[in-house]
């Protein structure tokens, strides 16, 4: 009888046995618009090999894509490259049904399994270079702490010239299509770039660090299978190159504003901004946190070179969307950046102080006092937000044309 669910070869020995998630809207605040996969592997050596495993709803579609090449219950060892849930939601149930000779996880992940699951059984550390045969094969183990858990580590099937490179080199994109050279270009890039601003940028001079390891270890990497989203095969150096320039967060003279506003003064205010920008030879990106998701905004500030934020006052405190975006932002550390704070006001302007003083937390230049117009802006106002845009506009061309 033929599986619900089928395994997709990857290479001669490898196959995807992962779930595909159409649903997901929300990944811990990051807004997943198209879905994700939770990626899994099974090895096809003298030993039978189980790459990490997939949330717990979807144990049961994992088990038909490997059941529809070979008897679960032959899997010899399983690897669990990344604790987090999402990858080993599953694994307490697989461990029990499967009953592996070995469980394999980095010392650190050893701790966060136990710690997550309290299991019964022994996890057996490998630690970072270790090597690990299968008979026909070996497997090498590259540790990656804080990408982007202090678990977290690559895989290496030598022979395949293979990479399993759990959560990095990911993004959250549900499709049919199994591999990169099979989805459009754009979108990859897209998702690439939104999946790298919300789940690797705090650990951006990590990011810059790995890379340079994998040149000096001179492995070949013909295919990189990360636990999310396709698999590369066509070029694999497109994503790595990627990484190494997202990793830098080059300032360049996008200006990210992101702003709420009450009864509209403050989006006036940024219009006035966007124009100053303009004008001076910036390229202003307008934000309304209505209709922007935080996700969105930490992807526009991947690239860009200064961040302007407005809120007015309610409450003596800055309004709830902007609150959330700035605290979702400090959390991601982005660095490079220029910034200011803006925004209308009735009889207290409070929440153009705050928005100063968690920008300053965030270790963000202020490019210019913070602008606080009372109620409605008028002409005059409305000019001074245009020339306050401008000003920035000259500081951040200043500051690109000194980057190399």
């Amino acid at each position: 009888m033929r599986e619900p669910f089928q395994a997709v070869r990857v290479s001669n020995q490898v196959y995807w046995v992962g779930a595909i998630d159409w649903g997901l809207r929300d990944f811990h605040g990051y807004a997943t618009e198209r879905g994700s996969t939770y990626n899994a592997f099974i090895i096809l050596a003298d030993k039978v090999i189980l790459i990490d495993t997939v949330k717990a709803p979807f144990k049961e579609e994992m088990l038909s894509r490997i059941s529809s090449i070979t008897d679960p219950e032959k899997i010899d060892y399983i690897i669990s490259d990344h604790s987090e849930m999402d990858h080993t939601g599953c694994l307490p149930e697989v461990i029990e049904m499967v009953k592996p000779e070995k469980v394999f996880a980095s010392v650190m992940g050893v701790k966060a399994l136990s710690e997550h699951f309290h299991l019964d059984r022994e996890i057996v550390a490998v630690k970072d270079e270790e090597k690990l045969s299968l008979g026909t094969m070996n497997l090498k183990f590259f540790e990656t702490r804080m990408l982007h858990w202090p678990d977290s580590m690559f895989t290496y099937l030598v022979e395949e010239e293979l990479l399993f490179s759990q959560d990095a080199f990911g993004m959250h994109l549900a499709t049919s299509e199994r591999f990169d050279d099979e989805i459009d270009d754009s979108v990859l890039e897209s998702e690439a770039r939104k999946y790298f601003a919300n789940i690797l940028l705090p650990y951006a001079s990590l990011v810059t660090k790995l890379l340079e390891r994998l040149g000096t270890l001179h492995l070949s990497i013909k295919t990189i299978a990360p636990d999310h989203g396709p698999i590369w095969r066509r070029d694999v150096n497109k994503i790595l190159d990627l990484y190494s320039q997202w990793a830098l967060q080059r300032p360049t003279k996008k200006a990210v504003v992101a702003y709420d506003t009450m009864w509209g003064s403050t989006a006036k205010m940024a219009a006035a901004i966007g124009e100053g920008l303009k004008q001076g030879g910036a390229n202003p990106r307008l934000m309304p946190l209505r209709s922007h998701n935080r996700s969105e905004v930490a992807t526009e500030i991947l690239d860009a070179g200064a961040l302007l934020v407005g809120s007015p006052t309610l409450n003596n405190n800055i309004l709830p969307t902007v609150a959330d975006v700035l605290t979702y932002l400090k959390g991601l550390k982005p660095r490079n950046l220029i910034g200011g704070a803006f925004g209308s006001y009735g009889w207290s302007p409070a929440g153009v102080g705050q928005v100063k003083q968690m920008l300053q937390e965030m270790k963000i230049d202020l490019a210019g006092e913070p602008l606080k117009v009372k109620y409605v802006p008028d002409s005059d106002a409305l000019e001074k937000c245009f020339s306050w845009g401008a000003l920035i506009a000259e500081k951040l061309k200043e500051i690109c044309e000194r980057e190399p």
